[in-house]
C-alpha cells in the first residue's frame, strides 16, 4: 500500500498523529509506516522501549493523572492533533463461566476505559482540527470466541463507545473502528501459557495487512465507519452482524472438536468446557 497522496488518501506529510500502545507490535509498525510517509507521530505506552523511530511518552492509560499529563505533552510536541489511534490493549484467559476477577478488570480497564480516558483528553484538539479517531477493535467485537470473554466484551464495549462518540462529535470528528482478527504478538502469551490457545479457532493474519488497513483509516479522504482487514474478515463481519446464530453454531462446533481432541488438556480454566463437550480431562 502506498501512502503517497492519491484521490483516496490525504497527504500524510505533516499530519499529526497520536498512537497509544505505540511500543507494541502493531502500534510501533503503524507509527513507523506513518513516519516514513512524512506524518508527525507521537506515541504513548506504559513501557516505551526507547528505540522507536518516533517519540513515545510513558503513559498508564488506567490512571487519570498519567493520561492527562502525557496527552498534554504529546499535543505540545505535535502542535495539535489530527488523528488519535486507540491501539493500546491487553488480552488474557477469562472464561465467561467464572466470576470476574483481576484479569477481567485489567482488560476492561485498559481496553475500554483506557481508550475512553485518552480520547476524552484529546477531544478539544480533535474538534479544533476537525480530526478523526481510529479505534483498533477486534473481530471479537462482533464474533466472540470462547475462553476469552473479557477481551471480546471489552472490544465490543469499545465499539459501543465509538458509536456514542460518533454521534456526539460527528459534526467535527470522524470515528472509525478497525476489526483485525489476530496478529502474532505478545498479547497472546498469557492465554497460551494458561493452555487456552485458540490457534485452531482463529487464523493469524499478516501484520502488514493490518497496518495497511489502519494507515488507510488514518489517511482516507472519506473515512469509513467500520474497516475489516482481510476478505475473510469482511465475510466474518457480515455473518456475525447479520447471521449471528449461524456464526454461533460454527464457533461452537469448532470448540467442541478442539475440546474432544485434547487441545485444552491440563488447562484448569477450560475443564468445564472440556467436560461438557465430551473431551479428555
Amino acid at each position: 500500500m502506498t501512502l503517497l497522496p492519491s484521490p483516496r488518501l490525504l497527504d500524510p506529510r505533516g499530519r499529526r498523529v497520536l498512537v497509544t500502545g505505540a511500543s507494541g507490535t502493531l502500534g510501533r509498525a503503524l507509527g513507523e509506516r506513518l513516519v516514513r510517509a512524512g506524518a508527525d507521530v507521537v506515541g504513548l505506552d506504559l513501557r516505551p522501549s526507547g528505540d522507536e523511530p518516533f517519540p513515545v511518552l510513558g503513559c498508564d492509560v488506567t490512571d487519570d493523572a498519567s493520561v492527562a499529563a502525557a496527552v498534554a505533552e504529546a499535543l505540545e510536541l505535535l502542535g495539535g492533533l489530527d488523528v488519535l489511534v486507540n491501539n493500546a490493549g491487553v488480552g488474557g484467559p477469562a472464561p465467561a463461566e467464572y466470576a470476574p476477577g483481576e484479569e477481567v478488570r485489567r482488560q476492561l480497564e485498559v481496553n475500554l476505559l483506557g481508550t475512553w480516558r485518552v480520547t476524552a483528553a484529546c477531544v478539544g484538539a480533535l474538534v479544533a482540527a476537525r480530526g478523526r479517531v481510529v479505534m483498533v477493535a477486534s473481530r471479537m467485537a462482533v464474533m466472540q470466541l470462547p475462553l476469552a470473554a473479557a477481551y471480546g466484551a471489552s472490544k465490543r464495549a469499545m465499539v459501543a463507545y465509538a458509536d456514542a462518540l460518533r454521534l456526539e462529535l460527528g459534526t467535527h470528528v470522524s470515528v472509525s473502528c478497525v476489526y483485525p482478527s489476530a496478529v502474532r504478538s505478545p498479547i497472546h502469551d498469557s492465554t497460551r501459557a494458561a493452555g487456552l490457545s485458540l490457534e485452531g479457532m482463529s487464523v493469524y493474519e499478516p501484520l502488514e495487512g493490518v497496518v495497511d488497513a489502519l494507515a488507510g483509516a488514518v489517511l482516507a479522504v472519506r473515512p469509513r465507519r467500520d474497516v475489516t482487514t482481510t476478505r475473510k474478515g469482511a465475510v466474518e463481519f457480515f455473518l456475525a452482524r447479520h447471521l449471528p446464530a449461524l456464526t454461533d453454531r460454527i464457533v461452537a462446533r469448532t470448540l467442541a472438536a478442539r475440546a474432544a481432541s485434547g487441545a485444552f488438556e491440563g488447562a484448569a480454566l477450560a475443564a468445564g468446557v472440556v467436560e461438557r463437550n465430551g473431551g479428555r480431562p
